[in-house]
């Protein structure tokens, strides 16, 4: 009845997004500006929340990919003047930290992981594995970097700088990124945009986080005992898990799953 007669004062809400996996990718648990977009608007839209709270739990992932979700939270709390809280859990680390830097505040429990502020571009060299089995490379291109870092081909030098300037460029978006959401938290001494991670307490001293926290309990703290909330996030159809699909998810289940592990989760 409150939240339809006008006299009557409602329960304060606070809107929960949900943001855990990896960023980009093609699986449906990806996390994505596409896919996470009505996740997003509904949640600032829906019931005037006092407050949006983002769950986070990522590795990273897609720089453009953080880039444009991050934006699209700024967008719709700036527009709404709405404040967004963001919770870490298990990790929020390279792109996963791109996200949680769009919240106003960070809180985080002691053993989360934060931080990877940098830029990674991994990949193989087969060429000679296919060389020792008879195997000739046939690739034929216009325009002499079309072919850049084939994996069956020996490494180019020029290739190598060309992709090193690419990652000093996204690196320098991701710090201008950090520095414009945090900059005045941060310690004016420390260069903290090595790719390096810290724990949640270590977070704090360093101004990546704004201290250790749990949602509900902070949220309650903040807004009463009678504050309500309501959750959003990405939902898989039940159709989802059969045929080409469950194939696809499987395989990025694995690649999630690594990229978890290299922060020993």
């Amino acid at each position: 009845m409150k939240n339809w007669l006008p006299f009557l004062k409602s329960d304060p809400v606070v809107a929960v997004i949900r943001l855990a996996g990896t960023i980009g990718g093609q699986g449906r648990g990806t996390l994505s500006d596409a896919a996470l977009a009505p996740v997003i608007e509904k949640a600032f839209a829906k019931g005037k929340p006092v407050a949006v709270a983002l769950e986070v739990n990522s590795p990273g992932g897609s720089p453009v990919q953080s880039s444009l979700i991050g934006a699209r939270i700024r967008r719709l709390a700036e527009e709404k003047e709405i404040p967004v809280i963001a919770f870490v859990e298990d990790v929020a680390a390279s792109g996963g930290y791109w996200l949680a830097a769009a919240a106003d505040e960070i809180y985080a429990d002691p053993s989360s992981v934060v931080g990877s502020i940098g830029v990674i571009s991994a990949s193989f060299g087969l060429d000679e594995l296919i060389k020792n089995y008879g195997i000739e490379r046939r690739v034929y291109t216009a325009g002499k970097s079309k072919s850049m870092l084939d994996p069956f081909r020996p490494e180019n030098p020029e290739d190598v700088a060309r992709l090193k300037t690419l990652l000093e460029d996204i690196h320098a978006n991701f710090k201008d990124h950090i520095t414009a959401r945090r900059g005045g938290k941060l310690p004016a001494d420390q260069d903290l945009f090595t790719g390096e991670i810290w724990l949640g307490a270590r977070a704090q001293e360093l101004g990546l986080i704004d201290g250790i926290g749990h949602l509900r309990p902070l949220m309650k703290a903040r807004f009463g005992d009678k504050v309500k909330f309501r959750r959003y996030g990405l939902k898989r159809g039940l159709l989802s898990r059969f045929g080409a699909q469950m194939v696809q998810d499987t395989v990025q289940g694995i690649e999630e799953r690594a990229a978890f592990a290299r922060f020993g989760l």
